[in-house]
């Protein structure tokens, strides 16, 4: 799937003044994770990351895969897939080795990392990002690695010089961080990844099987994890329980608290670098570098 087809298929704007649930959250933790995600996710979303690894032989799905799994280093399908985890193994290592196939590891970091600090500052342009970038690279290089293997192996690599690489290189960190302690969460509540996929999407908001689906489970499987979670009373049909609803709830809450030495390095008096960063990840949203889809965002 090229760029343009992506584009046509994911960004489709959800009706003005949409406010998925879990955004009304009014933790720092969940704050901070919406206001950082089309600025970490730059790199996927925006054009000219494309065209660059499309110069490298990469398509959009196989660009994704392979930029984020060689903070791993050059790791085997089948870690890639344990490690992403909500997506199905046979897609997403696919996908990783195509993209491995068409490019070293060392020219594509390179490749990303130009082309999304170029980005960045034609859609930031006339924003002064450094203390921000300062800020949140202060906060989350020394974080415990332990369990978090994405985010351990971004910050072994060497943040950017300039201000929007070293901007974006933190809010990737920050978000790989939460993603890592996600799964550690979902994994202990005996969650397998396509019931991850469709208690995330129903308890966000969306259809039954929408946003699973663009993650390569098929219906079989995606009906097959739905019994299983009617069989614990999570489900009614394809709906939340609320005993679905306060489990899922009760996963961001262990999420959340994942983080919190995330929000101690941060400090208590956030609210204005928050509101810079969302106000930054609304220009990236403007100029078609991030999904306009709340529903999206608020998924991750």
């Amino acid at each position: 799937m090229d760029y343009d087809e992506v584009i046509s298929a994911f960004f489709v704007p959800t009706p003005e003044g949409t406010v998925p649930e879990p955004t009304r959250r009014s933790g720092i933790a969940r704050r901070l994770r919406d206001a950082i995600e089309p600025i970490a996710m730059h790199p996927v979303w925006s054009r000219r990351n494309n065209a660059a690894l499309a110069d490298l032989g990469l398509d959009f799905f196989s660009g994704y895969a392979w930029s984020r799994a060689a903070a791993l280093g050059e790791p085997s399908p089948s870690v890639v897939a344990a490690t992403f985890a909500v997506f199905e193994p046979g897609m997403i290592g696919g996908a990783y080795e195509a993209g491995r196939a068409a490019c070293g590891r060392t020219e594509m970091l390179a490749a990303r990392e130009v082309a999304t600090t170029a980005s960045l500052a034609e859609v930031l342009a006339g924003a002064d990002v450094a203390a921000a970038a300062d800020w949140l690279y202060d906060a989350v290089i020394d974080l415990d690695r332990a369990g978090r293997p994405i985010y351990a192996g971004l910050a072994d690599i060497a943040v950017p010089a300039d201000p929007m690489g070293r901007l974006w290189r933190s809010a990737e960190m920050i978000r790989e961080h939460r993603g890592d302690s996600h799964i550690a969460a979902c994994v202990a509540r005996g969650l397998d990844p396509a019931e991850m996929n469709i208690l995330t999407e129903l308890w966000v908001g969306m259809e039954f099987g929408t946003y699973s689906a663009s993650r390569g489970w098929d219906e079989a499987t995606l009906h097959g994890a739905a019994d299983a979670l009617a069989g614990r009373g999570l489900l009614d049909g394809h709906q939340l329980t609320d005993a679905g609803r306060a489990f899922r709830d009760a996963i961001e809450d262990d999420t959340d608290r994942a983080q919190a030495q995330l929000v101690a390095a941060l400090g208590d008096d956030v609210d204005d670098l928050i509101a810079d960063l969302d106000s930054w990840s609304a220009r990236c949203v403007a100029a078609a570098a991030f999904p306009p889809d709340a529903y999206k965002r608020a998924a991750g």
